[in-house]
């Protein structure tokens, strides 16, 4: 592993600990959204204090100067911050030591959770740390804090909003008075939200109100921004989205400590779902993650509305629009498209022809009447749209819909049906919806196969919602209109989705399939999706558009994630987001010059699998074959009985589980071509015997046992050792068997072990791994696998030979250890 280095000074990080991660992301933070430049930093920088050597060293020091020759603690140290692994609540008496013996005007601690401000006060000499809510940007006093112009405000960096929100969440939770429940500060921090994104877009030559100054009283900043909200909150109390009574209930000092974490960013400019982004991290548990509800990230949005492309005059509607993300986007899309459109342009009511598309073609549903008012509110902010919006199942039947839902979607008891459809539904298996619901569904029954056939029976069943939304999603949507749909990767290949895939495709036109990370709901959902478009009603079209996304900006903790240089393999500045390189690429599908998008012949597809990377030429993964060898495939050998494959037993209850002396294998046992014996899960002899059953497969000898599902390791090899006779295999596992060594290709268990375990046949299980649920699957896809076969048979034979004498080095090693329990008695190892 290539050692990593710190973003700053390029310093090489030898032995980072948990704190490191602390450091690195605020350092990134430095840079970009304070603009100081990476010069201008140093790391583990010695304050001297007293005579005696200074034994402790501060974690980041921004200097006035970018000259390494004109350094002094006493003259040209700007600010010092003090960084802690997460969970550490000391070290502020750190930052003053350091700041009391150097120049530095302000510090900084933050545990990347927490973070506290410490100002050198100039007339008294004291540090405060209860009188700055921010630090000042490069080029700036600490007087100037507070002091920005509209103009000024600078978009917040994407990937920071949620590491953002979920430190002031951290910070209100710990600190205030006045709330003592997450659920009432999520509702305060949307409305804090809203008073700053309404300051940004009216009166833009006033300063801003949302701010916070230097010698100001925090009540005085309330005082600022409660007066924000009671003027946004007049235009929405009679859409029902805000009550009379409704407040910012937040003590003073709360209130100055959020707008200074928020003042120099513009909401309304940033590049995200900025109050989805919020809400994820303030809601409860139950709103978020027990009803499925995860908020589409705005680069999965932005692709789905480059795709469709919709127009001035298309109906549009999210039925599960959350807090409006789809529907912003898609709105600030068709505003773009008629700014640029000869029919608009030089229309002297351009304005006012933008609200009536807003009013007339956007509609939303959603069952939790908090998002519905979000929603609302974030509509009327951007420019009206809210009277489309209603609170209801979508669910439902069309005769169920009541009150404004009813006016809205349904027209005699049926949907209306609009031009476009854009929605990431709610998806979960904890969430199905009960079959006396389902049963209204085509895909709420039980389907059987005849053939290649797929019928629906008459047996409703209870079903998982996003299933139920592919056909309400069709419903809703008018012939020859397009639909863009975020779905589990499972319905584009998996053998059980397989009627639901074939409902859906049905007469309709899939025009795009992305595939996208498995990052893109984590850290809140584990699910990998797919974004599908297609055209209702409409003729297949010869071509399928792909692309594959690898990331989108975040790791599965949430934080961000960044590329990697090609050439020396070293963590860059550059966020990792391949959906920003295939919205680029859209523009020319077909541009032979494209990395992550491609076009698929419709008669290419195999096994009706729908899953982009299936289809893959990755140009950063180009399979090299080495010299001297041929393709061969897996499937071959089986074909012609070469080989011969078994299926793992099974696993036993947990109880009996280090309650035996039979080895019970699993995926995480698959280790350096060895069955790794792991005393704990030894299981009784009759256990044993009853999962493994009379057909169960006895191991041999030279048997190659194959990872083919798991949350890691697919494709991970091992061998059977003369000891491994009577070993119960979990049912991830496959058993490769050679019947014929003898065979025309000179496949003999140690070469074929080589051929499995080379880098040409592991790097194609990317793309044959999907996911299934949450869990990675190669299914019988392992016999697509091409094996790097030499043509040459001495090098077969070097190859076997090495490989055997390696082997059988280690069984031999077993053995030792074998005659040395039975000697001296048991050991563990």
């Amino acid at each position: 592993m290539t050692p990593s280095r710190d973003f700053a000074t390029g310093k090489l990080l030898t032995n980072p600990g948990p704190e490191e991660p602390v450091r690195q992301s605020y350092e990134r933070t430095l840079h970009s959204d304070y603009g100081y430049p990476r010069e201008h930093m140093d790391i583990e920088v010695r304050i001297q204090r007293g005579s005696k050597p200074p034994k402790d060293a501060a974690d980041i020091v921004i200097y006035r100067s970018g000259s390494e020759l004109e350094r002094d603690q006493n003259k040209d140290v700007l600010g010092i911050i003090e960084t802690k692994r997460p969970n550490r609540k000391d070290g502020l008496r750190q930052l003053k030591t350091y700041m009391s013996a150097s120049s530095a005007i302000w510090g900084v601690w933050t545990n990347g959770k927490d973070i506290a401000y410490v100002y050198h006060d100039p007339a008294s000499g004291a540090l405060l740390d209860d009188y700055i809510f921010d630090i000042p940007g490069n080029g700036e006093s600490v007087e100037d804090i507070g002091r920005w112009s509209k103009a000024d405000l600078i978009p917040a960096q994407s990937h920071s909003l949620r590491p953002m929100f979920s430190r002031i969440l951290q910070t209100l939770y710990a600190n205030t008075s006045t709330i003592s429940r997450k659920e009432r500060l999520g509702s305060e921090m949307t409305r804090l939200i809203f008073a700053k994104i309404w300051d940004e877009r009216y009166n833009l030559s006033a300063p801003p109100q949302f701010r916070v100054g230097l010698h100001e009283c925090p009540q005085e900043v309330k005082g600022r921004v409660v007066a924000l909200f009671d003027d946004l909150k007049k235009q929405l109390v009679e859409d029902g989205i805000f009550e009379e009574s409704d407040t910012i209930m937040l003590d003073a000092r709360s209130v100055a400590w959020v707008v200074g974490q928020l003042e120099r960013y513009s909401l309304s400019k940033t590049d995200k779902d900025v109050v989805g982004e919020a809400f994820e991290v303030f809601a409860e548990a139950k709103l978020v993650g027990e009803k499925g509800e995860f908020f589409t990230p705005r680069e999965v949005v932005k692709v789905a509305v480059d795709l469709v492309d919709p127009k001035a005059g298309q109906s549009i509607i999210d039925p599960a629009c959350g807090s409006g993300g789809f529907l912003i986007y898609a709105l600030e899309h068709v505003w773009r498209s008629m700014e640029n459109a000869p029919r608009y342009r030089n229309s002297p009511d351009l304005e006012l022809e933008k609200q009536n598309v807003a009013r007339r073609y956007f509609f939303g549903i959603d069952k939790e009447i908090d998002l519905v008012r979000i929603a609302k509110a974030y509509m009327a902010i951007a420019g009206d749209g809210r009277g489309g919006i209603a609170q209801e199942n979508s669910l439902h039947a069309a005769t169920h819909f009541e009150g404004h839902s009813k006016t809205l979607f349904t027209d005699n008891g049926n949907f209306k049906e609009f031009d476009i459809v854009f929605t990431n539904p709610p998806f979960g298996a904890d969430s199905k919806v009960l079959k006396d619901e389902a049963v209204q569904f085509a895909l709420g029954h039980s389907w059987k196969k005849t053939g290649d056939i797929y019928k629906q029976t008459d047996k409703a069943k209870d079903t998982e919602p996003q299933i139920l939304f592919v056909e309400r999603c069709l419903q809703m949507l008018k012939s020859g209109g397009t639909l863009a749909i975020v779905l589990p990767e499972t319905f584009f290949h998996a053998p059980s989705y397989r009627y639901i895939l074939n409902f859906t495709l049905s007469g309709n036109n899939l025009k795009a399939v992305i595939d996208l990370p498995h990052n893109t709901f984590r850290p809140f959902n584990n699910a990998k999706t797919c974004l599908m478009v297609l055209e209702k009603g409409v003729p297949q079209q010869p071509q399928i558009l792909m692309a594959v996304a690898q990331e989108m900006g975040h790791d599965h903790q949430g934080q961000p994630k960044y590329r990697l240089d090609p050439v020396t393999s070293r963590v860059t500045n550059e966020i990792w987001d391949d959906l920003a390189i295939i919205r680029r690429e859209l523009g020319q599908p077909h541009s032979p010059d494209n990395k992550l998008t491609f076009n698929v012949n419709i008669e290419d597809i195999k096994n009706q699998i729908y899953v982009p990377r299936y289809y893959w030429d990755n140009p950063s993964q180009t399979l090299k074959r080495p010299e001297g060898v041929e393709p061969l495939l897996v499937s071959r050998l089986l074909d012609e009985r070469i080989i011969e494959v078994y299926q793992g037993h099974g696993s036993p209850q947990s109880v009996y589980k280090g309650q035996g002396e039979i080895p019970y294998i699993r995926v995480a046992d698959i280790v350096n071509w060895e069955l790794y014996r792991n005393p704990t899960s030894y299981v009784p002899r009759h256990v044993f015997e009853l999962i493994r059953g009379k057909d169960g497969v006895v191991l041999r000898q030279e048997d190659i046992i194959f990872v083919r599902r798991g949350s890691y390791r697919i494709g991970t090899v091992a061998m059977a050792s003369p000891y491994d006779k009577d070993i119960l295999l979990t049912r991830e596992l496959l058993v490769l068997r050679v019947m014929q060594e003898n065979n025309e290709y000179g496949i003999d268990p140690y070469y074929l072990l080589y051929l499995l375990s080379h880098s040409y046949t592991q790097e194609q299980i990317y793309q044959k791994v999907f996911i299934e649920t949450t869990l990675p699957n190669i299914g019988n896809r392992w016999q697509e696998l091409s094996l790097p076969w030499a043509t040459a048979p001495n090098v077969r034979r070097t190859v076997s030979k090495r490989v055997r004498n390696a082997v059988q080095s280690k069984w031999q090693a077993l053995k030792n250890l074998d005659e040395l329990q039975a000697e001296f008695g048991n050991i563990t190892t």
